[in-house]
């Protein structure tokens, strides 16, 4: 079925709709960017003049140059009893810069009983006018079936009229809405199939709320829709919307559907409007989380290392993302010796991996924390010399009557055979240790300055051992062009903190981790 599929993007509307999402006008001409980069065929901008942000982004959005995608404006058709030339929703529309202007109209009896109280032969003239007004304006039309396939199951017959009534009027493809998400994939596919049988260019908008909008999207495609609505992320209202950043990779790579044209930029850029939402990027999304081609059982990996087919349903490049091997009790030889082959340390493979067992029966839990392990391996291979030498270091934490918290941390090291000793406040011991160990080492070790605590997590373990449980202390740290995870497990929650910290500032100088700097520090059997 190899056809070329457009992808029509709506994570700056449909998808602002999902709770705790929110851009200023400035982000979202990036995300348009962004999604320009990628390759899909419409970006739809919102309501030209909504609100004040909306104003805003349309004037930023009319200055700017796009390659490849086409900007869409989103309205309603016109309201019940005024004429289309009058309604003040297609006035804007019609008078914005954008070549696309989408329309999206009641189709369903339910609707009309409840929402808009139009009758269905009103609600026809309201499709009919608004498209042929903007169409008459020179803009091109996408009418949105809304609640299309609750529609057709109720009554066929005058869903499809909505849709004559659209296509007649001028509108250049209708997409049929599962704006409830509340259908199945055999349900999209023979409703779509009905369409496609009858009209020429049909899209398809699906949501999650059953769990199945990909699959939907992607059953309405190989039913005949030409056009797929969609967010990036799966950002959107209640269970969000369908997620593009899976539906393009199974068109392009599954179905033999191209639709964007380097799909390799798929895994940066979803973490880029993650990032932009300030969502953390979820580790376990298809194709682009940092899981998708995580392999952590001794079989799979050794499956792996013999022909990636065997566990992976693509090669991860294809969607720019790449194979990870984690570490934990449940690997075997063929998974330390992959991590140490990508450090070009030479161990005994057979003796990390009882080393590895023993500290994870301990608590300790490798595969969220890439950088401690690496600095495992070197250990274990013998020669590794850390960054310093602790003698001792010391945290107070004072609470004042009048509330204040003050935190200080005192520490004592040996740095190439000279005795530092550095005092710093924080505004906890962590930080507080933080600022005493960079005071004391940052000197000599300059790309210290780069490298940044990003995340904090900690975990009680053995729970029912109460305040005296066992800590496991998780950090991801950055140097702005890598990251990677340390541990620390103690049953004094500062001394694994203590502990994840060193391994973080460590790990981040290992030589090889980046390839923009090459600092003195750590010194290795490599």
């Amino acid at each position: 079925m190899a056809r070329s599929i457009r992808i029509y993007d709506t994570t700056l509307r449909d998808g602002m709709q999902g709770e705790g999402m929110s851009l200023s006008a400035g982000e979202k001409v990036r995300v348009a960017h962004a999604l320009d980069e990628l390759g899909v065929a419409f970006i739809e901008a919102g309501f030209p003049a909504s609100n004040p942000k909306e104003v805003a982004l349309f004037h930023l959005l009319e200055s700017e140059h796009f390659d490849r995608a086409e900007i869409a404006a989103f309205g309603m058709t016109r309201r019940r009893g005024v004429e289309a030339s009058e309604d003040e929703g297609l006035a804007g529309l019609a008078a914005c810069f954008a070549p696309v202007c989408t329309l999206v109209g009641k189709t369903w009896s339910l609707h009309l009983e409840k929402v808009t109280g139009a009758d269905p032969e009103e609600n026809l003239a309201m499709i009919a006018e608004s498209i042929a007004f903007l169409c008459g304006e020179g803009k091109r039309v996408v009418y949105d079936a809304e609640h299309f396939f609750d529609a057709y199951r109720d009554d066929p017959e005058y869903s499809l009229r909505c849709l004559r009534a659209a296509v007649e009027a001028g509108a250049e493809n209708l997409t049929l809405c599962d704006t409830n998400g509340s259908s199945l994939p055999a349900q999209i596919g023979e409703a779509t199939a009905a369409v496609a049988a009858e009209f020429p260019s049909v899209g398809i908008h699906t949501h999650d709320d059953a769990g199945v909008a990909v699959a939907n999207a992607l059953e309405g495609v190989v039913s005949g829709a030409e056009l797929v609505q969609g967010t990036v992320n799966g950002y959107g209202e209640r269970c969000g919307n369908a997620n593009l950043v899976s539906i393009i990779p199974a068109l392009q790579l599954k179905l033999g559907c191209p639709c964007v044209p380097d799909l390799t930029r798929l895994t940066s850029i979803a973490h880029m409007v993650d990032e932009l939402c300030n969502v953390s990027p979820d580790p376990n999304q298809p194709y682009v989380g940092r899981n998708a081609f995580a392999h952590k059982g001794g079989m799979h990996v050794a499956g792996v290392q013999k022909d990636a087919r065997t566990f992976e349903h693509l090669e991860p490049g294809e969607v720019g993302n790449r194979r990870r091997v984690l570490v934990s009790e449940l690997g075997g030889r063929a998974t330390v010796q992959d991590r140490a082959d990508a450090t070009g340390v030479e161990v005994d493979a057979a003796a990390l991996v009882e080393r590895v067992k023993e500290l994870e029966h301990a608590g300790y839990q490798f595969e969220a924390a890439d950088g401690s392990y690496d600095l495992l391996i070197r250990r274990e291979a013998g020669g590794y010399q850390p960054l310093f030498t602790l003698e001792s270091w010391r945290v107070i934490v004072e609470k004042r009557a009048d509330g204040r918290v003050e935190t200080e941390a005192t520490i004592k090291i040996w740095v190439e055979g000279e005795r530092y000793v550095r005092t710093a406040e924080g505004n906890g011991p962590v930080h507080a240790l933080d600022r005493a160990l960079r005071g004391a080492i940052g000197e000599t070790y300059p790309h210290l300055r780069d490298i940044e605590l990003v995340n904090f997590k900690v975990r009680i373990l053995d729970t029912t051992h109460g305040t005296d449980a066992v800590t496991r202390v998780l950090l991801d740290s950055s140097d702005g062009t890598d990251s990677w995870g340390s541990i620390g497990v103690s049953e004094n929650i500062i001394e694994a903190s203590w502990d994840a910290l060193v391994d973080s500032l460590e790990a981040g100088m290992l030589p090889g981790r980046t390839e923009h700097r090459r600092s003195p520090g750590v010194r290795s059997s490599t």
